[in-house]
């Protein structure tokens, strides 16, 4: 299967794993994956922050790596891309007030293109309108935006992930081997060792 070419949506206090794994499991496996951010051009950076489940009635936060984007979010025209990968953090929070990234979100459910979202990725989806009938899995606090947006909420363990269609989801970065798997399958992708 000849490499696909992603678009992966970040911002500032995104979660640190859920930008930098999947945009360097992606990559090892061949593909070419495109980190965008609004406003931002290639080399410029984000701010990301670390995730924890350390026993608290939430996740912790801590200060994560700076990523560095290479690509130019205002270049990006959708039609280019094989599948979108939207990262989980805060950034999802304010991305969905910029309607340039609700129209990249719809175009890749509109030509039916695999989309990856993890943890609070779905508040994107929920903004874009795309989740009416959908089985989506997310972090446990955005399961009300999900089912107002006429989403399935997928109530699954931390590690695990679910599919719908060219939808792949999960609830947070413990899930990545579930979820990558998952999304390359879609991909059609094949990895053998």
């Amino acid at each position: 299967m000849p490499a696909k070419r992603l678009l992966l949506l970040c911002g500032d206090f995104a979660e640190d794993y859920e930008t930098m794994v999947p945009f360097q499991a992606l990559q090892a496996v061949g593909h070419r994956v495109d980190a965008v951010c609004p406003d931002k051009r290639a080399g410029d950076t984000i701010a990301t922050a670390i995730h924890d489940f350390e026993g608290d009635q939430t996740y912790s936060e801590k200060p994560g790596h700076r990523f560095t984007l290479n690509a130019d979010f205002a270049d990006v025209d959708p039609v280019e891309y094989d599948g979108l990968v939207v990262v989980g953090g805060r950034a999802p929070e304010y991305l969905r007030l910029n309607e340039r990234v609700i129209e990249l979100v719809r175009h890749f459910f509109s030509a039916d293109k695999p989309v990856a979202a993890i943890c609070h990725g779905a508040q994107l989806l929920a903004a874009a309108r795309v989740l009416e009938g959908r089985r989506c899995s997310a972090y446990p606090a955005c399961r009300p935006e999900v089912e107002l947006a006429g989403g399935r909420y997928a109530d699954i363990a931390v590690d695990d992930a679910v599919t719908d269609g060219n939808l792949v989801t999960a609830p947070a970065w413990p899930a990545h081997p579930t979820w990558l798997a998952q999304f390359l399958a879609v991909l059609g992708t094949r990895i053998e060792l």
